[in-house]
This record gives C-alpha cells, sequence and structure tokens, in this order.
C-alpha cells in the first residue's frame, strides 16, 4: 500500500461521518467543491448511473468540468504550488521509524497540501497510506479540543488554570503524604527528542524514577540484548543498506505492514539479486516477497536459530578468523548448540524440519553480507532478550557485524521511539543509558547546571539510585499490597503523557488499577483509550471515590518543531507546519507550567531560550534544549548534531546518496557549510562536539573505515578479562588508520596520560577532563584528541560477547511461554523461578506456568498479535483519521478455515474470543490460511470496545475514533522478559466460539 498521492483540502472541520456514509458523504463534498449548485438527484441523472460506465464517465468529465484543458495562468490559482501565499514547511511522518520526510504546503496559516519529499533517501519520495494522510492527521476534527474533568461520569470542559492548579495541587497533595514514589509518569514515543529529554529532566526534578515509555513493550528486550552483546543497543546498519545485502533473513518482522515504506529498499535489494527469507507463524505480505517462508510455532525462535546454527556448526561455515579477532565465548556457544538442537530438538520444539533449518543455513552461508531483520515477533517474550541474544549469535558467527549489508536490522515501531529510548524517560537510565549511579547523577547535575545534592534531596532516601518501576507493570504498582513493593508506597497518581493503554496487557487489570488511582491525567492531542477506560463504569473494579481525571491537550509534532531519530540512527528536524491548534499546548510548554507550579521550574529551564509560544505564553525553545542534549549525551554520540547541522541536513537531502547516506560533495546556500562526507541525519554516534564535525555512523562497529570517518569497532564496556580470556579485541582487529592496532579499554584521563596524549588538549580541556572518562568529560577534549589526533575508539576496541554472564541464561535458552499449548514442552523447557523483587515488584514466571500447565485443554489456540498498514499503535490517532478509516473498518481476527469449520464460524461472523484472564471479546471472523490450525491473530490498533459494548458514550463529545473495536490487549495474560519486564503479546492461548 505505497502511496504517492497528496492530500486534498478540506472544506470544513465537521464531525466526521460514521464509516458506513463515509464515502457517500466524501463523495458530496467532493461535488460541492466542483459544482457547488448541483444535488444528489442532479448528480445521479447527468452521471449516467444505470447506462454505462463509459456514458457516466464522459458525462461527469462535461458536465460536471472535473476534466477539462488546462489553460496557461498569470496567477497561480489560491493554493497551488505557485502562490504567493503557500510556504512550504518540511516535517517527518509521525507513524512508523522509517523516517519519511513530508513537504507541508500552508496557506495563510492554514495546512492545505502536502507532497512526500522525493529527494529524501529515506523514503525516496514515497508514502504508505499514513504518511499519505498525515494532513488530516495534524489537524484531525476528533482532536481533544481543551482541557476537561471527568464529573460524575462525564467529561466536562475546563480552563487550563483550573486544570494546572487542581493537578500540581493533587500532586503535591500525594507528596507530602506519600512521597514522590506515589507518582508514576509514561512518557510517549512521539515525543521529540528535546521532549523526551525533557520529560526525563522533569521526573528526575519531581524525585523519582518511576517513569517509562513506549519501548518498555517493543523494543526494551532488543537494547538490553544487543547492547550486552556488543555495545549500543540499535539497529546496527539502516533500511538503505539492505542494498548491498545478498541475505535478508526476517524473524519476527512483517515490514510489508509495519513498516511499508522500508520495502522499498527491500525491493531494490532484490532487483540486486538479494535473497528474501522470512520465518514468521504466519503468511504475512512480506512473506509474499521471500524466497523462502518458514512457519514455527510462536516463541520458539531460539531452538529455529540455534537450529540455523547447528548446520552451520557442523559444515564449519563460521568466520573462525572473525571470531579468534572480534568475538569471546563462541567456543561455548557451539558445544551448547551442537549438544541441544540437533533437527530432531528443533522440530520437536518448533516444528521446523531439518531441511529447512539447512536450506536456510546454506543459504546465509552462501549470500554474504546477509543481515537479520526483526521486530516485535522476537522481542515481545518472556525469553525476549534471548531470542535477541540468538539472533545476535547467528551474526556473529557468519561474520555479519560490522559490515555493509550485514548487521542486525531491527526496525522501530513509533516515529522516535528510537530517540525517546536513547534521551528519554527511562526507569533505569539517564539521557545516554546513563545508569542511575551517583556519578551519573552528578554529571547530570553539571549538564543541567544544578547542585547534585538538590537533586538528591527530591528522592525519597535510597531512591535515587534504584530502577523505577516499568510501564508495562505500573498496573501491579497499583494493585499489589505495599509490603510486597521494593518501595515506600504504591502508585497513587498516573500520567499518561501520549501513551495508548490499549498496546499494553492485561486489559481487565488494567482497569482496576486506573479505577484505584487517586488521581489519573491523560496528555495527548488526542483523549486516547485512556478517556473511556477511565470514565467507563465497572462493577468488577471498585471506584475510588476521592479520583480525579483530567484530559490535557497537547500538539502534534506539526504544530511544533523539533528533532525525531528514525530507526537507522539518523536525526532530522521538523519545522512547525501550521500554529497549535484549538487549545493545545506544546508538550514542553506543559512541562514548564507543571513544574512552575510543583516548584522545579527555574532548575528546569535556567539553560533555555525561552520564546514565546501559544498565546503568547513562554516556552522552552527547542534548539536550546537539543544544545544541551549535545553537551550532555557523550555515551551514544548525541553530541554532533546541532540544530544548525540537522537543518542543513534537511534543505540539502538531494546531495545524499541513497545507499550509503553519504553526502557527496554539496553546500548549504543558508550558510556555507559543506556537507561532503556526512551521512544524513548524522546517525548517532556522531562524537564529539559540532565543531569535530564527526560525520555520523551509518554502519556501527565497521572496523574499514577511519573513526572520523564513521568506522568503529566493538565497545569495551565490560571490562578487559573474563575466565583468563582477554575481552579485548585481538592485534590487528582495530578500525581503519587506528593509531592503536589491538584491543585497548576505553578511554580516561589516566590512559591519556600513560600513552602521553595528555598534552595535546588544551588547559580549559584538562581542567574539565581531569578525573574524568570520555562519557563524563564536558570538554569533549578526551573525544577530540583519542578521535580526531589518534583514530581511535573513545570507547575502546574489545570482543563481542556471545556469553553473556549477566543475563539468566548466558547462553540463549528456550523456555516454554507461561501460557503453552504444549504441555510437554513445559516440563522439558521451564520458565525461570519467580522473582521476588524484580524492578521494585514481585514477578512471578514457575508459579503462573505450573498453575496453567493444562491449559490447552480450554484454549487449544495460540493467540498472536501484530500490526496492519493502515493503523499504528493504539490506533486513536489514525482511526480518527477519515481516509484510513475507510480502509479497515473493524476488528478482525485471523482464524484458519479447517479450525473455523470446527467451531462453525464462516468469512464475516462476529466471534467471542476468550482468554484464561476471564476476557471475552467480540471481533469479526477472517478465515484464511495465512495462519496455521494452532494459531489466530488479532491487531492490536483497536479501542472503543470492551467485552461487546461500544464505549463511544464515555469519550469526550465528538473525540471518539471514527473506527472503534475491540483491543486484543483487554484480553492478554499475564507474562514479562525476565531482564526487561517485556510484555508478552506474542504467545499465549484462547478459545474461539460464534457470538
Amino acid at each position: 500500500m505505497l502511496l504517492t498521492r497528496r492530500s486534498e483540502s478540506k472544506d470544513t472541520q465537521g464531525k466526521s461521518p460514521d464509516t458506513s456514509t463515509l464515502w457517500v458523504d466524501q463523495l458530496k463534498r467532493s461535488l460541492n467543491r466542483a459544482l457547488p449548485t448541483i444535488d444528489r438527484r442532479a448528480f445521479l441523472r447527468r452521471s449516467g448511473i444505470g447506462v454505462g460506465l463509459g456514458l457516466g464517465a464522459g458525462l461527469i468529465g462535461s458536465q460536471l468540468h472535473l476534466v477539462k484543458k488546462a489553460d496557461a495562468a498569470d496567477t497561480p490559482a489560491p493554493g497551488s504550488v505557485g502562490s504567493k501565499n503557500v510556504v512550504t514547511r518540511r516535517t517527518v511522518c509521525t507513524h512508523c521509524s522509517v523516517g519519511c520526510a513530508s513537504d507541508a504546503m500552508v496557506e495563510n496559516g492554514v495546512w492545505v497540501r502536502q507532497n512526500p519529499v522525493f529527494e529524501s533517501p529515506l523514503n525516496l519520495g514515497a508514502h504508505c497510506a499514513k504518511g499519505a494522510a498525515l494532513r488530516d492527521h495534524g489537524r484531525g476534527d476528533h482532536r481533544l479540543r481543551y482541557p476537561m474533568k471527568l464529573v460524575d461520569g462525564k467529561y466536562q470542559r475546563i480552563s487550563w488554570d483550573q486544570a494546572l492548579q487542581e493537578i500540581t495541587d493533587r500532586l503535591l497533595e500525594i507528596r507530602k503524604e506519600s512521597g514522590p514514589d506515589a507518582l508514576f509518569v509514561v512518557g510517549s514515543s512521539k515525543h521529540s527528542n528535546e521532549q523526551a529529554y525533557l520529560l526525563r529532566k522533569w521526573v528526575s526534578f519531581w524525585g523519582t524514577n518511576n517513569c517509562d515509555h513506549q519501548a518498555r513493550i517493543c523494543h526494551s528486550t532488543t537494547v538490553a540484548g544487543v547492547a550486552n552483546t556488543w555495545g549500543y543497543g540499535a539497529m546496527t546498519n539502516s533500511y538503505n543498506d539492505l542494498a548491498n545485502s545478498k541475505v535478508a533473513f526476517f524473524i519476527g518482522s512483517n515490514a510489508a505492514e509495519a513498516h511499508p515504506v522500508s520495502m522499498l529498499h527491500l525491493l531494490h535489494a532484490k532487483e540486486n539479486g538479494c535473497k528474501v527469507i522470512v520465518v514468521d507463524p504466519r503468511f504475512t505480505r512480506t512473506a509474499a516477497k521471500a524466497d523462502m517462508h518458514v512457519r514455527l510455532r510462536s516463541g520458539t525462535d531460539v531452538p529455529v536459530v540455534f537450529g540455523i546454527l547447528y548446520h552451520i556448526f557442523k559444515n564449519g561455515w563460521e568466520d573462525q578468523q572473525y571470531l579468534d579477532a572480534r568475538v569471546w565465548g563462541m567456543d561455548k556457544v557451539k558445544e551448547d548448540v551442537l549438544a541441544k538442537w540437533n533437527p530432531d530438538a528443533v522440530k520437536e520444539v518448533s516444528g521446523v524440519d531439518g531441511d529447512t533449518t539447512f536450506a536456510i543455513a546454506k543459504m546465509l552461508h552462501e549470500n554474504k553480507p546477509g543481515t537479520v531483520v526483526w521486530c516485535m515477533g522476537q522481542t515481545q517474550h518472556t525469553i525476549g532478550h534471548a531470542i535477541v541474544r540468538a539472533s545476535c549469535i547467528l551474526q556473529l558467527a557468519l561474520g555479519n557485524v560490522g559490515k555493509s549489508g550485514g548487521g542486525t536490522n531491527i526496525y522501530r515501531g513509533h516515529d522516535n521511539v528510537q530517540g525517546a529510548t536513547d534521551v528519554g524517560p527511562n526507569p533505569d537510565s539517564l539521557p545516554g543509558y546513563y545508569g542511575v549511579i551517583e556519578g551519573a547523577w552528578k554529571h547530570y547535575a553539571g549538564v543541567w547546571g544544578v547542585d547534585y545534592e538538590w537533586i538528591k534531596g527530591r528522592f525519597a532516601p535510597g531512591m535515587m539510585t534504584k530502577p523505577g518501576m516499568t510501564v508495562s507493570r505500573w498496573i501491579d504498582g497499583v494493585l499489589t499490597p505495599n509490603d510486597m513493593i521494593d518501595q515506600g508506597p504504591n502508585l497513587r497518581a498516573h500520567i499518561f503523557w501520549g501513551h495508548a493503554p490499549n498496546s499494553q496487557t492485561r486489559g481487565l487489570d488494567m482497569k482496576k488499577a486506573m479505577n484505584k488511582l487517586d488521581l489519573l491525567v491523560v496528555i495527548d492531542p488526542y483523549p486516547s483509550a485512556t478517556a473511556a477506560m477511565a470514565a467507563m463504569p465497572s462493577d468488577k473494579a471498585p471506584l475510588n471515590p476521592k479520583r480525579a481525571v483530567y484530559l490535557l491537550p497537547a500538539t502534534t509534532q506539526f504544530e511544533t518543531s523539533g528533532s525525531v531519530t528514525a530507526s537507522n540512527r539518523s536525526l532530522q528536524w521538523r519545522e512547525k507546519v501550521v500554529e497549535p491548534m484549538f487549545e493545545s499546548r506544546t508538550d514542553h510548554m506543559i512541562m514548564t507550567q507543571l513544574a512552575d507550579k510543583l516548584g522545579f521550574g527555574k532548575e528546569l529551564v535556567k539553560n533555555y531560550k525561552m520564546v514565546p509560544g501559544k498565546g503568547g505564553m513562554m516556552e522552552p525553545e527547542t534548539e536550546s534544549i537539543l544544545r544541551e542534549i549535545n553537551r550532555g549525551v557523550w555515551t551514544i554520540g548525541y553530541t554532533g548534531q546541532s540544530p544548525e547541522r540537522l537543518k542543513a541536513h534537511m534543505r540539502n537531502m538531494h546531495v545524499f546518496d541513497v545507499k550509503t547516506l553519504r553526502a557527496r560533495g554539496g553546500i548549504d546556500k543558508e550558510t556555507g557549510y559543506k556537507l561532503d562526507g556526512e551521512y544524513f541525519g548524522l546517525p548517532w554516534p556522531c562524537y564529539g562536539t559540532p565543531e569535530l564535525r564527526h560525520p555520523g555512523t551509518a554502519n556501527l562497529y565497521d572496523t574499514s573505515l577511519n573513526v572520523m570517518e564513521g568506522g568503529g569497532n566493538f565497545r569495551a564496556n565490560f571490562g578487559v578479562e573474563r575466565d583468563g580470556q582477554s575481552l579485548l579485541a585481538a592485534d590487528g582487529s582495530a578500525s581503519k588508520g587506528a593509531d592503536i592496532q589491538t584491543g585497548y579499554p576505553e578511554f580516561d584521563s589516566t590512559l591519556l596520560k600513560k600513552l602521553g596524549w595528555w598534552n595535546e588538549l588544551t588547559d580549559a580541556e584538562k581542567k574539565l577532563a581531569e578525573g574524568k572518562n570520555w562519557k563524563t568529560d564536558q570538554s569533549g577534549g578526551i573525544i577530540r584528541v583519542v578521535m580526531k589526533n589518534h583514530s581511535c575508539h573513545p570507547f575502546g576496541n574489545a570482543r563481542a560477547r556471545a556469553v553473556v554472564w549477566n543475563f539468566p541464561d548466558p547462553i540463549p535458552q528456550h523456555r516454554e511461554p507461561l501460557f503453552s499449548v504444549r504441555p510437554d514442552m513445559v516440563v522439558k523447557y521451564p520458565t525461570y523461578d519467580d522473582k521476588k523483587t524484580f524492578w521494585r515488584l514481585p514477578t512471578l514466571y514457575k508459579t503462573v506456568q505450573d498453575k496453567n500447565i493444562d491449559i490447552v485443554k480450554k484454549f487449544p489456540l495460540i493467540l498472536t498479535s501484530g500490526r496492519l498498514v493502515e493503523y499504528e499503535g493504539g490506533g486513536d490517532e489514525t482511526r480518527s483519521n477519515p481516509w484510513l478509516a475507510e480502509l479497515q473498518q473493524f476488528a478482525f481476527v485471523q482464524v484458519n478455515p479447517a479450525v473455523a469449520n470446527d467451531r462453525n464460524i464462516r468469512e464475516g461472523d462476529d466471534v467471542w474470543v476468550s482468554t484464561p484472564t476471564g476476557a471475552r471479546i467480540k471481533v469479526r471472523a477472517r478465515v484464511t490460511e495465512a495462519v496455521d490450525r494452532s494459531t489466530v491473530f488479532i491487531p492490536f490498533h483497536f479501542a472503543g470496545h470492551w467485552q461487546g459494548k461500544d464505549l463511544r458514550q464515555y469519550y469526550p463529545e465528538g473525540a471518539a475514533p471514527i473506527v472503534l473495536g475491540e483491543a486484543v490487549n483487554t484480553a492478554t495474560t499475564y507474562g514479562y522478559d525476565a531482564v526487561t519486564m517485556m510484555q508478552e503479546t506474542k504467545t499465549t492461548v484462547c478459545q474461539l466460539e460464534r457470538a
């Protein structure tokens, strides 16, 4: 569904129609614009309905003048490209992570039209359905227009002053009674980098680590698994680099629907001879483009990947020279794989036979370089971190990491989930993955210009260095008995800041938790399913009589400016398209206004230039926030991407090569800035100060390039020795031109002095760098000397870890889901023991699995979930868009014909889907062989129905989406990754019956 149409202007902003009459009303509007005097009867008569398509088409063209000869005109028509009143604003799609650029045409302050940016090296002039409908997302009729408060079960309009005063009064009351940890804040993967960063700062000044965002429930297992293997928890290469791949192995990714424009890059690769393998329980649109599609039982990725690796080891297809020089522990993995994952064992667990795993292994061996692509099909499991690690190990064994056309291409879901993870509200880290330890807090106290002891005093005793709760478990922070929680109070207040609750599991429990809160605040351009869930009465979820619920209208990203990070780590700068609509305010304005009333407003914005925003009210300049990010986030190289450099890239997209992303010449006419040699969007790490002019890093860990040209090596982040073996890389394995050609640790002031490089710092740099390492040296001097003068990498040069000793299973192991249809496999591959306290909460594993070992008798089908091309995330925005609402008008379940026949279910029937939680959701049947007899699939973008009931009446007036449906996560079950608290959505169980 790749589209390149322009969005047409709409005359009014009236209430969007129901889907049943949507096309008729849209046709009426189109005709009214073409010929305002025509009525429906005249149209039917003139259009030749009933007398043939040819005659009808001719009459429409001649009678309605929809098609006519184009005459030259001296003055462009209003709204046309050449009109003097039209200005073009360059922005970036707010949906998935590809980073598609779009030009918005604005006439007299009104967004009238959009064009895809054909110069963009990321989207190459293409949009998917969602991208093509951006204009109606930005100016949507179903937005929250003004602050509201829930009163007697109905939302009432209130003023901003009243809302801010009542919310902050209640927060301060809760803080006085229970302390700062009684608040949980879930941020947004739709926030710009600047807003995400400011929210983490805001929460820190409030005095808690109880904050999180969408990444926890989509790619936190990726971040943990990948970072603990070779250093950084991100996609190693890029969408564009697929053109250099000889084979692309998709496992747990349906890119054609989840990241549609990424398929352009895959199709280009196929034209170059790239083989495509798709391993997925379903036959997806991505599988339709594959050379080989392989079904596996959901959750058995480790056996399949290690079954492939079994053949690689058996046939000597591993890259031994690469392993000897750059990898630690692969010999132990080889021993484990050969002992456990022969073809018979793999087939028993996963259903994939030995001939198939051999064929995949042979294809990967014979077609190098090859890349592995995954998404939430791998991550959303109780062993998600282990599945991710298995894929990393496969690529290490083949020698594919650190090479163009290779790597692990991990497609992120939301437009800025990568950036929000990098610099935003994580419960276990400060911006840039600095842990919540004393040294990191002192680093940021310096960056923020506040006293460390002041920040410490904002926290409850002992809690500043303790990771907070996760968004996946906030429910239990409310409902779990207090003596079982590893913090003083239960959660009493919750702020949903741009996050959809229907994207989280255990919907029934979430409703109970919402009802028990003292304060619930929703800050969003669209009120989201949170509003309806909060207002909906429930006999099974007692309501706290003191609870207060508020809705605050935030702007979209089209009504502000800021940077956004695509999945490939490239940053792009969004221009403000239009002024904030209705009574909405930017997220950073709201943060500032709340902070003022909570008593830390001056500290929050002291480093920023304040500029007039909505209604002349002051807000932080986003450029100022980015410059503060540049001054502090040394760890992952968010320091070189100044606003000026990013804006120059956006103005000069045409100079960047679509395969390498590197600029071929080019001078920015506005500033005279030379772009030659830089990678588009300065993909992080872009090291040092902007003045160092590091070009960014297109492909991580690539030793064939100098570090000042984007080259690198694996990060020395795990010590220098383990079990008597060096963790540093072997001789000759350093990046091109490095003065140190062997392995070396990360750089600090002591190492610089030992090497005799200390005096290459300026006196000012020495003062700031003394006693610091490259991550905390705010002068950037250590990085400058190490990289520019000596071509070494500041984070050292180490071996990747095939064995990770700080994980529950140092070598990835298969463990059955907590709710499994295979009791025999539960006995053979049991889950973990329960954890007493983990992320401040008890977490159950064995107890739940043992209790449900025979669950297959009542719930014989595996329930999995995923994305659609038409909608995104929780779906509130996209299901409110009339163009997208037409494309998919109901929630559905994919069911195999044999399974449907056994239950007397036919295509289009309503069916009940029930799960062990006690939930029953009603969706429409789609009978298809895309799923096998053991699996059913439900997309997760729907909300607004609750176990068969329509919740439209509980939304604020006019704010309910056009399309409503059951949320699959109303029914999904308990289960969390043993490292990150990732929720398990891809493998639970259910039963179907005809409604």
